[in-house]
């Protein structure tokens, strides 16, 4: 299934491309998302979702398949396994950063998603709308620390985020809003 996604942030292209690309820093910004090792090129880690009782919590890898500084495109390859052995993902993210203005840049990113197990039950268009939400606290949360940081020239390359990455709760409060368009599709109309 593919995912076409777009966003903003407010920095220079070459600041975003910086940071976009800088896998170590940002992972604590995607709901769910723990990276535990780097192994030369490839990044190990996982990422926890949950809607009401289904999580699951893939662990995989990911590496860069390209990356064009010049040009700001990368593609990155994702492989993981649910870790109850029900259910697989992969992923080829294909990113391109353009120039907005001087402060801004707009990235595009394109996702070629492939996923099985109970997760998969909820079809393309949920998934879409909550990958589009997911997209959108993940740029929030890139501005108010990550980009933040690199404004304030107070960059801190080991700064580790304590404790373990809290779940996607989908149905939890602050997820209500990734859930809705997930229940709209699956629940009947009363």
């Amino acid at each position: 299934m593919e995912i076409n996604n777009s966003f903003e942030v407010k920095a220079p292209i070459d600041v975003a491309w910086a940071t976009l690309t800088d896998l170590a820093r940002i992972a604590p910004c995607l709901p769910g998302a723990t990276l535990t090792s780097i192994e030369g090129d490839v990044y190990k880690g996982h990422v926890t979702v949950k809607v009401g009782p289904i999580v699951a919590k893939f662990g995989g890898q990911a590496i860069f398949q390209e990356r064009n500084d010049t040009a700001h495109r990368a593609v990155l390859k994702g492989e993981g396994r649910d870790s109850t052995g029900k259910g697989n993902a992969s992923a080829i993210i294909t990113a391109q950063l353009e120039v907005v203005d001087a402060g801004t840049t707009r990235c595009t990113v394109n996702t070629d998603l492939t996923i099985t197990g109970k997760i998969a039950q909820f079809g393309r268009g949920a998934l879409a709308d909550v990958s589009d939400k997911l997209l959108k606290q993940f740029v929030v949360n890139l501005e108010s620390t990550v980009l933040t940081q690199e404004a304030n020239n107070v960059i801190d390359p080991a700064r580790e985020i304590a404790g373990e990455a809290q779940p996607l709760n989908l149905l939890g409060s602050t997820g209500l809003s990734l859930a809705l368009p997930i229940l709209k599709r699956i629940a009947p109309v009363l």
